[in-house]
């Protein structure tokens, strides 16, 4: 009775309460499209409207797989989802294996209980999957519905993500949890939040818990001092009947997103090179584990699983030698090493004295910032003093959910020294994060 009393307060709440700020997404055109639907006041429904951004990848004949990327609880991460689908850093990893980037944003109100969509069992499960459906017929991939996902999940979208494996196993090919993990076991007293049963079959689908160190790990209290121990317990339970689950303890963030991204990225396309099938219609391929690296709880460095002296049920999981490498830079200072410049800009045009290109992300280490030249001499740079509270400097700039700003940058620079009528010769540079400049 209190659970239903509960969800008709926030449903009521809801009805009552819910304004702007998700008024004004992006706007879409191909190669990317939205659905949304409003909320649903049947019982077990999805409470709250969402709405879900897709992009497809240029010439792509048949979709692979879904790289969705969950936002977190809360109206400032919801409103963050809205421009996930426009990440170009996701974007290079989704292009890479012939995926689709979705990102839901579900318009929660700062007060209204976010369980009534992070627990996919109320209503964002099937939502999202007849967004699929609804979405692959606007995009004339109709395969995009039973394709299966790669699943990025931040707090309460760590909780949805974790919980979409538990119910679909067989369907997500690896999922990395940042901050929030699917609970087993829940205080009596909060009965709004359902435990999760732990079926056989997800124990083979890849999991990383992702927390960060001041969430109970190094600091013991605070707002999110309870994430490690929820984190401590999930690993627990699902490695101790074999489950394939790593822990990569951020060790310079709390609740925020920081430099995650260059080791989710590289960890998801590990297992989206091993798991996603060559063919259509095919099941996923089962991870391989021969090759494995596995490493102490809280340890920071990794050995191969033949050369591990403990508990083997209790250790840290990874795929392959190339990412525990990248794990243990990781864990030390999220200073992931990277040797590969960043492809090179193209489309490169000017109408009058504005410049406009177009460019994609380097996989391991995105987009920092564009150089401009004419005649061989630098004049600016795009952005001008690129920042990010959250981690390092990006051209498209983070928010707190692991989301370009808003409003969108704009791949354009403006000349205003130029010469009238004199003859320039203009180029545009591409660097990473890592400061490695392309051709």
């Amino acid at each position: 009775m209190r659970t239903t009393l509960l969800c008709l307060l926030t449903l009521t709440f809801y009805l009552t309460a819910q304004k702007a700020p998700y008024d004004k997404p992006p706007a879409v055109e191909p190669p990317f499209y939205r659905v949304r639907y409003e909320a649903s006041t049947k019982p077990g429904e999805l409470i709250f409207p969402v709405q879900y951004t897709v992009w497809i990848p240029k010439g792509v004949k048949f979709l692979r797989g879904v790289v969705v990327h969950q936002h977190g609880c809360g109206e400032g991460s919801c409103k963050s989802g809205q421009t996930g689908a426009f990440d170009l850093h996701w974007q290079a990893l989704a292009k890479k294996h012939d995926c689709a980037l979705l990102a839901p944003s579900y318009e929660q109100p700062q007060k209204a209980n976010c369980q009534m969509w992070c627990d996919p069992r109320n209503g964002s499960d099937a939502t999202f999957r007849r967004a699929l459906q609804d979405l692959g017929k606007q995009c004339a991939h109709p395969e995009l519905a039973t394709a299966p996902w790669a699943l990025w999940g931040h707090s309460g979208g760590g909780h949805w993500a974790g919980g979409m494996v538990m119910l679909h196993p067989n369907r997500v090919v690896a999922a990395w949890l940042r901050s929030g993990v699917p609970l087993f076991k829940v205080n009596p007293d909060r009965l709004v939040i359902k435990p999760h049963a732990l079926p056989k079959a997800a124990l083979s689908v890849p999991m990383m818990c992702n927390p960060g160190t001041k969430e109970g790990v190094t600091v013991k209290d605070g707002r999110f001092s309870k994430v490690w121990p929820a984190n401590q317990a999930f690993f627990q339970t699902v490695r101790s009947q074999g489950g394939l689950l790593g822990v990569a303890v951020d060790p310079l963030s709390a609740h925020e997103c920081g430099n995650q991204r260059y080791m989710a990225i590289l960890w998801l396309d590990a297992c989206l090179a091993a798991r996603l099938p060559t063919e259509p219609n095919q099941s996923l391929k089962p991870m391989p584990t021969s090759n494995s690296w596995l490493a102490p709880l809280l340890g920071k460095r990794a050995v191969p699983a033949r050369k591990f002296t403990g508990d083997k049920k209790q250790s840290v999981w990874l795929p392959s030698k190339a990412i525990a490498d990248k794990w243990m830079q990781y864990v030390k200072d999220t200073r992931i090493t990277d040797q590969t410049p960043p492809p090179s800009p193209t489309d490169l045009k000017l109408e009058g004295n504005m410049l406009t290109w177009n460019a994609e992300a380097d996989l391991e280490s995105g987009l920092a910032y564009f150089i401009v030249r004419r005649n061989g001499v630098k004049i600016g740079t795009i952005p001008k003093d690129p920042k990010n509270r959250f981690g390092r400097p990006l051209f498209q700039g983070l928010q707190y959910s692991d989301t370009p700003a808003a409003p969108l940058v704009r791949m354009e620079f403006t000349d205003t020294s130029a010469k009238p009528n004199a003859k320039h010769t203009y180029q545009v540079i591409a660097v990473n994060t890592a400061g490695l400049k392309s051709k």
